[in-house]
């Protein structure tokens, strides 16, 4: 079943919800570190032939030449090697120094032309009254013309030169007027270019140090739980094979230990089978498990395939097992395991995949650890040992814990309600629809 998950690189979300915690991570573990294989292997497939293949050069017109150094070779530069060349901290001064200053210079701008208004405002007024007064002068003028001439001709000339003069005070009051507003301007333009420059370093200096521990509190976490994660797995694998090996109650471990898996009893040849009904031929090689099952495949499954392994039955083949369940969902487990203490247990046939599952009863909860029944042996999913029997598996992890983290180890069976068994339905022989009855 794992050769085939990492085969596919799938799993089904019936399959994913029958896993514990433990068991999908490992499966996680394993799935990433074949995708990296598959990643390398590709790498080297394109390196190979990309050595082989040899692209014909296009005749070009356009041509381009390297500057060569002392040594003859390309000249690199390399930005920060020459003394010149300013630091990181440096460039990002210059920066916000120069942001601070354009967004200083917008503002003096925006309050030059704000009080270009008010000076506008208030001396076009007092130019407008000047001119009223001087026509209402030029009228008088006008009367008293025909009386006398000269007397006019001296008052206008007065008041001619009068309004020159108060022009005169005008545009030096002008002038300095404005000299001081662009001085006060220019004084609140350097101020606020501080200020800016200020707050923005000590943004910058914020963001880049909670940015820094954030990312040094998440890079720590994580190589810690990896760490944790692959030592807690190493651990596991390496004492359940030394103790499964010393005890002698082991049926075969992986090819990589160079050991010969035992003879399994043949499976029995179905006599005087009709088939009525078209039928899938199973590809050679690993036999995908299916998913999502009915309850009528699940028991002719069981009793085509493990029954002549005598599948649930204790390690004599006398009687079936009392930790021994028929097709029961999880919720139907936990309510048995309820009634017991922690370190109660049952092995069940999965009502969604092919294959069984060991519930266990924690002191806080119910953990659910999936069986492989696949290539003629039985393994919890995600370990490396294997056992030619349900017993036989049951009886390693009575003394062996499944997982160091947990340390679930199987204290006591739990058996069936007394109003019935719930595996009746595995060991009754029914007729399939679509074949003949066995004779």
């Amino acid at each position: 079943m794992l050769r085939q998950i990492l085969t596919d690189m799938f799993i089904s979300p019936e399959l994913l919800a029958e896993l514990s915690e433990e068991q999908k991570q490992v499966l996680f573990i394993k799935m990433r570190e074949e995708q990296v294989r598959r990643w390398k292997d590709r790498e080297a497939r394109l390196e190979k032939e990309d050595a082989t293949l040899t692209k014909p050069k296009k005749a070009s017109v356009k041509s381009v030449q390297w500057l060569a150094g002392m040594d003859s070779d390309v000249w690199v530069w390399v930005m920060g090697d020459h003394p010149a060349d300013q630091s990181y901290e440096q460039i990002c001064d210059d920066i916000i120094a120069q942001r601070a200053a354009c967004q200083a210079q917008r503002e003096a701008e925006e309050l030059r032309v704000k009080k270009e208004a008010e000076l506008v405002k208030r001396f076009s007024s007092v130019l407008m009254d000047s001119e009223l007064q001087l026509w209402k002068e030029e009228v008088e003028r006008q009367e008293v013309e025909r009386q006398e001439v000269e007397r006019q001709e001296v008052e206008r000339r007065a008041a001619a030169q009068e309004q020159s003069q108060q022009e005169v005070e005008i545009k030096k009051r002008e002038a300095e007027e404005r000299r001081r507003a662009e001085e006060e301007v220019r004084r609140v333009e350097q101020k606020r270019k501080q200020e800016i420059y200020m707050d923005l370093r000590e943004v910058r200096e914020e963001r880049d140090d909670q940015h820094w521990q954030d990312s040094l509190r998440k890079s720590k976490a994580a190589d810690l739980r990896r760490r944790s994660i692959a030592k807690q797995t190493r651990d596991d694998h390496r004492r359940q094979s030394v103790k499964a090996l010393e005890r002698g109650r082991v049926a075969a471990v992986t090819k990589a230990f160079g050991g010969d898996r035992p003879a399994l009893p043949p499976k029995p040849k179905p006599r005087n089978l009709t088939v009525t009904s078209d039928t899938l031929n199973p590809k050679q090689g690993v036999r995908r498990t299916l998913s999502t099952s009915s309850r009528e495949h699940i028991i002719r499954w069981f009793q085509e395939e493990q029954l002549p392994y005598r599948a649930g039955f204790q390690k004599d083949q006398s009687r079936i097992a009392s930790w021994f369940h028929g097709i029961i969902s999880r919720q139907e487990a936990e309510d048995l395991l309820s009634e017991g203490e922690p370190g109660h247990f049952l092995v069940r046939v999965s009502e969604r995949i092919l294959g069984y599952v060991l519930s266990y009863r924690c002191k806080e909860e119910f953990k659910h650890f999936l069986v492989d029944a696949t290539e003629g042996c039985y393994m919890l999913l995600g370990h490396q040992i294997r056992f030619t029997s349900l017993a036989e598996l049951v009886e390693f992890h009575e003394g062996e814990p499944i997982t160091m983290s947990g340390g679930e180890q199987l204290l006591q069976p739990c058996g069936q309600r007394p109003s019935g068994v719930d595996y009746a339905d595995l060991f009754t022989l029914k007729p399939c629809k679509g074949h003949v009855p066995i004779v």
